[in-house]
């Protein structure tokens, strides 16, 4: 299985922008299109398509804080007709690679508790919960690079 981050052009907007998830997973990730439109007003933002073998599969959005070594997993999302296929592992692990080549040592994320959530996943791959909640209620976890 080929995992890539590829960057998102005008020929791949409108396909990236179709990405969704479950009908119950929807609460618990932004659609891609808000994604991208809100990643236009953050100028450390980075947002990347995920493909598997050259097939279009999900979304990642993160930024970069330099000063304090850090970035910020702000969006990520598999199709959910690509879900349980390890993409999602893949493409999170190189991203942290990625990270850890621009010389960040941590990578942050917030989650939404619930059934159908992303808290399993993430602690799967060596998160762990800073009993910190994010203005909007999210729960904080975060992992050395």
């Amino acid at each position: 299985m080929g995992v890539e981050l590829r960057v998102v052009t005008a020929e791949t907007v409108r396909a990236v922008c179709r990405l969704d998830v479950s009908d119950n997973q929807r609460g618990y990730v932004a659609p891609v299109a808000v994604s991208i439109a809100q990643a236009h007003f953050e100028p450390t933002a980075t947002f990347r398509a995920i493909y598997a073998d050259d097939q279009l599969v999900g979304f990642i959005l993160w930024r970069e804080d330099n000063r304090s070594k850090t970035a910020y997993l702000w969006r990520f999302m598999i199709d959910k007709a690509h879900q349980k296929k390890g993409y999602a592992r893949s493409a999170l692990l190189l991203l942290l690679a990625r990270l850890r080549m621009t010389g960040l040592d941590t990578l942050t994320t917030s989650v939404v508790r619930g059934e159908h959530g992303p808290l399993g996943f993430y602690l799967s791959l060596g998160f762990i919960e800073t009993n910190e909640v994010t203005r909007s209620g999210e729960w904080v976890l975060q992992r050395s690079l």
